[in-house]
């Protein structure tokens, strides 16, 4: 899969779905508030992101907010020893060297038996985005 691939995916399959793009960052956001991404795709290492080595050619990693729940089934329960992943290998689904603690996953230039493993992910993010969108406009 590639970033087009995967974008393309995403605005094609789940409604309401807007995307900024800045700092070599793709933003998907559920409806106009944009408070909260549900996936980034990043495609550039910048003064913030150096861990995944996004500089090499072709390297992107995609990045998932799930649930809580999930990302324990996952990874464990407690706090996830991110020094223990090599944030530069690709195909392989880890949690996000940074936001680990907001339940962020993340995958290196996913192949497609991979992107088939996400998609159920990627579903459950859009669907907590959509829920806390619901909440913001009846709050």
């Amino acid at each position: 899969m590639d970033e087009k691939s995967i974008t393309d995916y995403i605005m094609n399959t789940f409604a309401g779905v807007e995307t900024v793009t800045n700092l070599g960052y793709e933003f998907f956001f559920y409806g106009p508030d944009r408070t909260l991404a549900f996936v980034t795709i990043a495609t550039t290492g910048n003064e913030y992101e150096r861990v995944s080595n996004l500089d090499r050619p072709g390297v992107f990693r995609l990045n998932i907010g799930v649930s809580k729940q999930t990302f324990q089934t996952l990874f464990g329960i407690g706090k996830v020893d991110v020094s223990a992943y090599d944030f530069t290998a690709l195909d392989t689904i880890m949690p996000h060297p940074d936001y680990a603690a907001q339940s962020f996953l993340c995958v290196l230039n996913p192949s497609d038996p991979t992107f088939q493993k996400l998609r159920p992910l990627l579903t459950e993010a859009y669907e907590l985005a959509v829920r806390r969108a619901t909440r913001r406009k009846t709050s």
